[in-house]
C-alpha cells in the first residue's frame, strides 16, 4: 500500500497533495480574512456574507488587482462573472 502525504489548510480544512499549494492558498484566504474584516470596519452596515464574497473575490484576483492598480485599469474587465468555489 502506498502512502499518499497530503497537506490541510488549517483555515478551512482544504487538502493539498503539496506544501508549496496549501501554503498558497491559505496566504489567499488570509488576505481574504483581512479584506473582509476591513470591509466591515469601513461599511458597518454590510452583509457579513457579502463582505466575505468580496473578500474572497478580491484575494483570488490579487495579482490581476495589483497591475490594474499599476497602471492598466483595464485588466479588471478581465476577472470573470462566474464565481469561483
Amino acid at each position: 500500500m502506498a502512502v499518499i502525504p497530503m497537506w490541510q489548510c488549517d483555515r478551512d480544512g482544504s487538502m493539498f497533495a503539496d506544501k508549496k499549494s496549501a501554503e498558497e492558498h491559505d496566504k489567499m484566504l488570509e488576505l481574504a480574512a483581512n479584506i473582509t474584516s476591513l470591509l466591515e470596519r469601513q461599511f458597518t452596515q454590510i452583509d457579513d456574507t457579502l463582505a466575505e464574497e468580496i473578500g474572497l473575490l478580491l484575494a483570488r484576483h490579487k495579482e490581476i488587482l495589483a497591475q490594474a492598480l499599476k497602471g492598466k485599469p483595464e485588466l479588471i474587465l478581465e476577472i470573470s462573472d462566474n464565481p469561483e468555489p
